[in-house]
């Protein structure tokens, strides 16, 4: 076939580019416009829970860098100087495992809330559901409330729509960048921290600061739901940790449906109606936007919103409350009572998640109890791994550092042993100021000749004859062949 038989091309504009349905199926797009989210405010049991988790959160966050320990900050993250103050403890790099078992304790208690009542973290504690709580209260305080935000939105610009609008973006601009201020304080000396930034001489605290500044702004200012239904992975995995017997946000459906609109005068029952009235409260005050009348929903961050809301409407309809609550899927399936579920929810799964959690929790804690206030690592001079020197004495050199875990000086006593005639030729004790560290140079000498050649297993004991403190560490006495 020729260029000059083949049918002619049809061109497509490009404004006329997206397909039509088709006789044979409906088009679905890939992509949906994300629409924004109106939250209604609402009063109730749930509500008055989550702003007591603000405050409390709050409280502890911007509160905790400005208590003092003593002469420094009572917690303090000291990453230049490697040091970690909580409270009492100074911490070393060398007691990462405290880290790794907090971090394993955070994960158990996830599972175990998880398993018991969903997610109470997201609806409750966490920081993008705190921080987005409070920027929408600062919204609804602007702006006014969810009626009065939609008409502002859809107006004209206007001075006062302006106004508002600028307002509102100036106190989140402030949250934000005072939140940066104060998580950078963790790391830096707050006290120290204002006034470097005011003199622009801290050029990675001042990053930090805008950083984690614009993070909470754009994160609760603006995307909100959006991270908590795409960008957290809990949201995807949390199913695996479900089950029937969990705690989640139930929709009564056999009492509910068939849901409409009635009149007071009318028993609705012999129309066929559930209790639902289909007033959409509880999709209005959602923050997450979702219908919780379809079901479970992996979007669902279980804050409880919904079931203040159909408890107003139940009052005021004079129905029982519970149409939508916090229940177990088998609960509403069997029409169980508030006890039969509870003797549900402690089933084996949990028991055995909470002796775990609370097993490892009472490990840490006696370890930090009985914790030695001092930490020794040893390094073979490699340089010269074992020389003869005067006297006929075999020497080997080493290197210790030392780490006063105290916020006291200390002095301490070096001592060997392991061969005969074993003895420390250099300084035996050493003072090491609060909360410091020093390499030490340590030379060990046996009689020349009174040892097999070969490797033989030594031990350092490095103790702190002031507070009783002592550690033993081992090392290799190299006698050359």
């Amino acid at each position: 076939m020729t260029s000059s038989d083949r049918p002619p091309r049809k061109v497509i504009p490009i404004a006329a580019a997206t397909p039509e349905p088709s006789a044979e199926g409906e088009f679905v797009s890939l992509y949906e416009a994300q629409k924004k989210i109106y939250p209604r405010s609402i009063s109730g049991y749930f509500a008055r829970w989550r702003w007591v988790m603000v405050f409390l959160t709050q409280l502890v966050f911007y509160g905790l860098p400005w208590l003092e320990w003593g002469q420094r900050q009572m917690v303090l993250f000291d990453l230049g100087a490697r040091r970690f103050y909580i409270f009492g403890l100074v911490l070393y790099p060398q007691d990462f495992i405290y880290l790794t078992g907090l971090l394993i304790i955070s994960a158990l208690s996830l599972f175990l809330f998880t398993a018991v009542a969903g997610r109470l973290w997201c609806g409750f504690a966490c920081p993008q559901t705190v921080y987005t709580e409070m920027f929408m209260w600062i919204e609804h305080k602007i702006e006014g409330d969810r009626s009065a935000r939609l008409r502002l939105d859809a107006s004209p610009w206007t001075f006062e729509k302006i106004r508002k609008k600028f307002l509102k973006q100036a106190v989140w601009v402030a949250v934000a960048l005072w939140t940066g201020f104060t998580f950078v304080g963790y790391f830096v000396p707050i006290r120290e921290l204002g006034p470097e930034l005011l003199a622009f001489s801290g050029g990675w605290q001042i990053f930090w600061v805008f950083f984690y500044g614009f993070a909470t702004y754009g994160n609760a200012g603006f995307m909100r739901e959006q991270v908590c239904k795409y960008m957290c992975p809990y949201a995807r995995f949390q199913s695996a940790m479900f089950d029937r017997d969990t705690l989640i946000v139930t929709y009564d459906e056999a009492r509910g449906e068939p849901r409409g609109p009635r009149v007071k005068t009318v028993d609705y029952k012999v129309k066929g109606l559930g209790d639902c009235i289909d007033c959409t409260l509880c999709v209005q005050v959602c923050p997450v936007g979702i219908d919780i009348r379809k079901g479970l929903q992996y979007e669902c961050i279980g804050c409880g919103l919904c079931v203040d809301a159909c408890n107003t409407v139940m009052d005021k309809m004079h129905y029982p409350r519970g149409l939508i609550r916090y229940s177990t899927q088998n609960g509403v399936l069997h029409r169980w009572s508030q006890s039969q579920i509870l003797r549900h929810v402690l089933r084996p799964r949990v028991l055995i998640y909470t002796a775990v959690l609370v097993a490892l929790c009472v490990g840490m804690l006696a370890s930090l109890a009985t914790r030695t206030p001092l930490k020794v690592d040893i390094v073979r001079d490699r340089a010269a791994l074992s020389r003869i020197v005067a006297g006929g004495k075999l020497e080997n050199v080493y290197r210790l550092q030392i780490m006063n875990a105290t916020e006291a000086a200390q002095r301490y006593r070096i001592a060997a042993s392991g061969l005969d005639g074993l003895e420390v030729a250099s300084e035996q004790e050493i003072e090491i100021g609060a909360a410091e560290s020093r390499w030490v140079a340590v030379r060990l000498q046996i009689p020349y000749g009174s040892v097999a050649p070969g490797s033989h297993t030594i031990h350092f004991d490095i103790s702190a004859p002031e507070n009783g403190g002592k550690v033993t560490e081992k090392s290799i006495f190299l006698v050359p062949r």
